[in-house]
């Protein structure tokens, strides 16, 4: 089976986040440069023909040889001489290349660790679903999230976002290296089975360096006391961490069970895509019905309408103006959640109320100062006023909290990036995996057009309108919330460049 990672001399190579680092720092390199270097270093001292090697870098397409020839040598350019002065690339004349250099750690390497924070530091591990009902998958997902949720509102604990912490689910790893790729000391690792009207839930909270278990307990309850049981585990981890017994702030509860497990499914489908974003439209209109006082099945909502309204292109007024008032109503039922605040303060800058989400921002960071979304939020909008370097510390600082994030994390990045005339860095962020299929691309064709690289932007530009076939750049520009006329100008002639519909 081939690595997932590649190590040799100073580099890493890792194919599938569409990265190559060199002493841990990016190496801007082209996507057909990684799919290159990764047919090559995936099979180590073997020739590689130049049928093979284009078939890789150009899959499904006829290109000329000198493509080839030209992408190696840039590759050799960003690699530089081995240790021992000579290629990572060798040339086999008239056949094709190989690749000469030593790997280490055959089968992948780790991340590298991230240090810990000045205080305690928790992730919560997806908790594991026991019963024999595999719908029950949801209720152990929600219980992990909502546990997050509980003990990020806590002051002096450092928190992981919930979708880093859900990247290790269902894989076999040593506690010590999620501790250490997360940049926590502690995890929350239990299990979950929801049967007969009852609920049975067990705990443990382990030191991930010395290995000891500080606390564990057993919860056999009947369903109606499921968030009770949530507030008593933050609780006692709460105490175990700071020396001290504190309850939970207050939160809005949802009456009805079902719109809870509506609201669970809905959240997992938040991203770009149309279909996803229809399939949770129909689960939390249906949460908003079953329990119309649900103040997160409200926040969602208001999301899913402002992402329908800007990433269509088609009517704005009414999903604009939709999204405002349940985002008002999710405030208004839960005055004490950062996760209504930040959206309804997106909403506010959207509606050129910048006052309104200014406030609304500080409030939701006073809340709760682990809500990575809060800070990935805040990063685009202060970006847009021109307050770029701002905004780059902004989105470092939600990278931080949630280590593995959304698709939309990253656009928020290539987008502040860009806004720096960091391009080159905005290409390697906006090709990786986790984003690259999304709205992000108008950024990389942008990012491209700039570097003087004007056939990709123009390729990335017809992939993008093949998804947003109602794009234009006068819509955007009109839509976007600037405050800075030198930033919008920036924006939109790489747009120009990239050849993206006035």
């Amino acid at each position: 089976m081939q690595a997932s990672r590649f190590a040799f001399g100073p580099f890493v190579l890792d194919p599938a986040a569409g990265t190559l680092l060199r002493n841990d720092d990016p190496v801007a390199v082209v996507d057909r440069g990684v799919k290159l270097l990764a047919a090559l270093v995936g099979r180590p001292g073997e020739i590689l023909g130049k049928a093979e090697l284009m078939d890789a870098a150009w899959p499904g397409r006829a290109v000329e040889e000198g493509n080839l020839t030209v992408q190696i040598a840039q590759l050799r350019k960003l690699l530089g001489p081995a240790a021992d002065g000579g290629e990572w690339i060798a040339t086999v004349p008239r056949v094709g290349y190989r690749f000469t250099g030593a790997l280490d750690q055959p089968g992948g390497v780790k991340r590298k660790a991230l240090p810990l924070p000045d205080r305690p530091s928790i992730a919560v591990l997806p908790f594991v679903n026991i019963s024999d009902d595999p719908e029950q998958e949801f209720f152990a997902d929600g219980l992990t999230e909502d546990l997050t949720t509980d003990l990020s509102r806590m002051p002096g604990l450092f928190v992981i976002a919930r979708n880093s912490a859900f990247s290790y689910k269902g894989k076999a790893v040593d506690m010590r290296d999620i501790a250490g790729e997360l940049g926590v000391r502690y995890l929350l690792e239990g299990s979950a089975r929801r049967a007969a009207g009852r609920v049975r839930i067990n705990a443990k909270l382990i030191d991930a360096i010395s290995g000891d278990h500080l606390w564990a307990e057993r919860f056999d309850r009947s369903l109606d006391d499921i968030f009770a049981v949530q507030d008593e585990v933050t609780e006692r981890i709460v105490e175990a961490l700071l020396g001290r017994l504190r309850a939970p702030p207050p939160r809005n509860r949802p009456s009805s069970l079902e719109a809870y497990d509506l609201c669970v499914r809905a959240r997992r489908l938040m991203d770009d895509s149309p279909q996803t974003a229809e399939e949770a439209h129909l689960m939390l209109t249906r949460a908003v019905s079953l329990d119309p006082d649900y103040a997160e099945a409200y926040r969602w909502l208001a999301m899913n309408h402002w992402m329908g309204w800007i990433h269509s292109g088609g009517p704005t007024e009414f999903n604009r103006n939709l999204a405002l008032e349940l985002a008002r109503r999710a405030v208004t039922l839960d005055p004490n959640d950062a996760g209504c605040r930040w959206v309804l303060a997106y909403l506010f800058a959207y509606e050129r109320d910048f006052a309104e989400a200014d406030a609304a921002f500080a409030k939701a960071i006073e809340l709760d100062p682990n809500e990575a979304d809060t800070f990935a939020a805040l990063s685009d909008i202060t970006v847009l006023a021109g307050r770029v370097g701002e905004g780059l510390e902004h989105i470092r600082k939600a990278f931080r909290l949630n280590p593995f994030p959304a698709s939309w994390y990253y656009l928020t990045l290539g987008q502040a990036q860009y806004a720096a005339g960091q391009y080159a860095a905005a290409v390697e962020t906006l090709r990786r995996d986790e984003t690259y299929r999304t709205s992000s691309r108008r950024f990389l064709a942008a990012s491209l057009a700039q570097l003087g690289r004007l056939d990709e932007a123009r390729a990335e530009t017809d992939l993008f309108l093949v998804a947003n076939p109602h794009f234009s750049i006068g819509h955007w520009a009109a839509t976007e919330p600037f405050r800075d006329a030198r930033t919008l100008e920036h924006f939109v002639d790489g747009y120009r460049k990239a050849g993206l519909p006035e």
